[in-house]
């Protein structure tokens, strides 16, 4: 019988990638819609962390995942990141007076989900 040795492996998410085309551009919007004021430096020339209280969310163009190619790296098309909001309505009206793509209405009153200018989606969720 083999033994399994204990994972060396933290139980935690730290980061949360999002391809992006202009690392400047993605910078910019996804500052507007989180409300970031604070500096947010462009590493490398590919990628920018952004502030947020729970694992880092980092844009980046993903040089070495086909951040080269013409149309960039491919978007998540698949919500697999989800952004928390006090007030489900107050955001999703937020989103429409901002020109945000809306991939979805409010769903089940808890959730919608929208798409960035990339083309990768996310999910709003309320608490």
């Amino acid at each position: 019988m083999s033994t399994i040795s204990a994972s060396r492996l933290e139980r935690r998410i730290a980061s949360v990638f999002i391809p992006v085309r202009s690392i400047e551009q993605a910078r910019d919007w996804y500052c507007r819609l989180l409300g970031i004021t604070e500096p947010c430096e462009i590493q490398f020339g590919h990628l920018c962390i952004l502030p947020t209280a729970g694992p880092d969310l980092i844009l980046d163009t993903m040089p070495k995942w086909g951040g080269r190619e013409p149309e960039g790296a491919p978007p998540i098309r698949t919500p697999s990141v989800m952004l928390q909001t006090e007030d489900l309505q107050a955001s999703y009206a937020f989103m429409q007076e901002h020109g945000v793509s809306l991939v979805t209405g409010i769903e089940h009153g808890h959730w919608f989900v929208i798409e960035d200018p990339d083309g990768n989606r996310l999910m709003i969720c309320g608490r």
